[in-house]
């Protein structure tokens, strides 16, 4: 083969492997961006204006608020935990303000956390979800009175 073409064939194959690791990277980072905007869970103004639907809808004036944290089922059965301003994250470490002992509960597994005057839950990437009355989350939700929050066995609701 001439020496021409040989280090053209070179050339090209180390223009196609600087493709590859480029879009790889990329890939890469479309991936971190969505991942990050899906653990905050609030819609983007871009995301509101393609679809209104998205929009916060707007607070009833004369509700109850929520107060207390009470865990209905689980190991923990019984326990009640006051709101107060700040989140709350549970899970089986020891760092999370709900220790759940609950064997399909993640270290890290969800946040309850308010805004507002509104309670919101996110699930933290568990590996066994967290659940809103009978559906899984896939993006911070808010949380009525009443409303069922499932983790693993242990299942509680938000009470004024």
């Amino acid at each position: 083969m001439n020496d021409l073409v040989f280090t053209v064939l070179r050339l090209g194959f180390l223009i196609l492997l600087w493709l590859l690791i480029l879009s790889i990277v990329g890939a890469l980072r479309r991936d971190l961006a969505i991942g990050s905007k899906a653990r905050t869970g609030a819609p983007t103004a871009r995301e509101i204006r393609k679809n209104p639907a998205l929009s916060p809808a707007p607070e009833a004036p004369a509700k109850q608020q929520a107060t207390t944290l009470v865990i209905l089922e689980g190991p923990l059965t019984g326990l009640q935990h006051q709101l107060t301003a700040s989140p709350i994250l549970l899970g089986r470490a020891q760092e999370a303000t709900i220790v759940l002992e609950d064997d399909y509960a993640s270290g890290r597994h969800a946040r309850l956390f308010p805004q507002g005057t509104r309670w919101f839950i996110e699930d933290l990437g568990s590996t066994n979800g967290t659940f809103l009355g009978d559906v899984q989350l896939t993006r911070a939700q808010p949380v009525e009175l009443g409303q069922k929050i499932r983790i693993g066995k242990t299942v509680m609701e938000l009470r004024p």
